[in-house]
């Protein structure tokens, strides 16, 4: 695919740098040179230094051959205006970044489809949600909704207390009558190596362990894992950024006690204003006294989404040292991914990765419906919906030739997450979720062609 990126900063970096590891043809335009020889040093792709605006620029790109324009600098007006021109010179699909979240809600409303625009994405808008569906999933490390909670992915390390430590994934599946979950990847303790298990796969303590699970999936596993998915009342949140108010205001409207720390005196008070139901605390989180005055030990779970990546983290590790149960922190630098587990926070978000994942399930071919990269593991999840005309539709799983490196972790069909094993026949209209290793993405594309 010839993919166009307006905006060399962090988001676009990140995505040009996905995106060239998988030999599409790459345009990074950006008015910051030093951005851009960094980029050109780094990656390989083509650079182009000017106004993305410029309609003479997108013309230089060759826009009118691009398959996707994606609009990810600092500015929305910016975003939505390449994007918009872009269609208008022949460009295929485009999507914008934008830090308005009004313009997600009410976009079928406004129709930004008619101006050129096919996609909306807000990083903080997604690293929001997701903190969202942590807390609702507090007992696992990382969590995704399909299809609004149909089938939901979760991770987590195995303890010595699991008690399918030691055993293969059919002896662990016979515990229960029913089956609502099934492990779709397991990476070693202490090793990079992913394995796509199949029933001999046996569980080993230290393991992270992905799976799907349906409706009462995640209580089965609680269950066998020893772990309590606690409900979460009391929450802190540390750093008062997009992510942080948009957290504050969501979860105080689903009536979560919130506490909200803010270092800028002003910042706080604005966000006083703005957050009626949340207490404003204008102080440095980074001060144990603070915290402690404020009764950190008390707190359910502690979110820290400060502009700074190591300031988060700590914050994160002394509010863990108080007791709190869940610690959720906000980082830029993707090596803090492998880093995680080993220092004791339990869940890392990344808005770069977010934003990766939802933009990157228009590059899949196949009716792609959503996709997400699982952090620090790699394989990808992805959600296909059937075409009459695909390869697997009218088929049984066990009769479709599915790469050794892959597996369908799921079903949703009406609505209605299943847990589908070898006899079960794909119908036109199901929603697939599928786990595959880099290597078979390719292979697993043209089952769903």
């Amino acid at each position: 695919m010839k993919i166009i990126i307006a905006g060399a900063g962090e988001v676009g970096f990140h995505l040009a740098k996905l995106l060239s590891y998988e030999s599409q043809e790459i345009t990074l335009i950006d008015t910051n040179r030093e951005s851009l020889s960094y980029a050109d040093n780094h990656l390989d792709i083509k650079v182009l230094k000017g106004d993305a605006t410029s309609i003479a620029i997108l013309k230089e790109a060759k826009v009118a051959h691009s398959d996707l324009v994606i609009g990810v600098t600092a500015s929305e007006t910016t975003n939505i205006t390449v994007c918009v021109l872009a269609k208008q010179l022949g460009a295929k699909r485009t999507i914008a970044r934008i830090s308005n979240t009004e313009f997600i809600t009410h976009k079928d409303e406004v129709g930004f489809t008619r101006f050129g625009i096919d996609e909306l994405i807000s990083p903080e808008s997604l690293a929001a949600s997701e903190i969202q569906l942590l807390l609702s999933q507090s007992a696992f490390n990382e969590s995704y909704e399909f299809e609004e909670g149909a089938l939901t992915m979760v991770s987590l390390n195995l303890s010595r207390t699991a008690s399918f430590v030691g055993k293969t994934v059919k002896e662990a599946a016979q515990q229960f009558s029913e089956i609502h979950f099934v492990p779709i990847a397991v990476q070693r303790f202490g090793t990079q190596y992913t394995i796509i298990p199949r029933g001999d796969t046996q569980f080993k303590e230290g393991d992270t362990v992905v799976f799907i699970t349906s409706e009462g999936g995640g209580q089965e596993l609680c269950k066998m894992t020893g772990r309590a998915n606690t409900a979460i009342k009391d929450v802190m949140i540390l750093g008062g950024s997009k992510i942080g108010y948009k957290t504050s205001r969501d979860l105080s409207g689903k009536h979560f006690n919130v506490k909200l720390i803010e270092k800028n005196r002003e910042v706080a008070m604005d966000l006083a204003d703005q957050l009626s139901d949340v207490l404003i605390i204008n102080g440095d989180g980074r001060n144990v006294e603070l915290l402690e005055e404020e009764n950190i030990k008390d707190m359910d779970a502690f979110i820290a989404v400060t502009g700074n990546s190591e300031t988060n983290i700590m914050s994160c590790l002394v509010a863990k040292s108080k007791g709190v149960k869940k610690t959720i922190a906000l980082v830029e630098n993707m090596d803090y991914f492998e880093l995680s587990q080993s220092i004791g926070i339990d869940t890392l978000v990344n808005k770069k990765l977010l934003a990766a994942n939802n933009i990157f399930r228009y590059i899949r071919k196949g009716e792609v419906v959503a996709m997400t990269k699982l952090n620090n593991i790699h394989a990808e999840l992805l959600e296909f919906r059937v075409k009459s005309d695909s390869k697997i539709c009218n088929k049984q799983i066990k009769d479709i030739q599915f790469p050794r490196s892959a597996i369908i972790g799921g079903v949703i069909r009406d609505g209605e997450g299943l847990i589908a094993l070898g006899g079960f026949k794909i119908e036109k209209g199901d929603y697939i979720v599928v786990c595959c290793l880099p290597r078979s993405i390719k292979e697993v594309e043209k089952l769903f062609l």
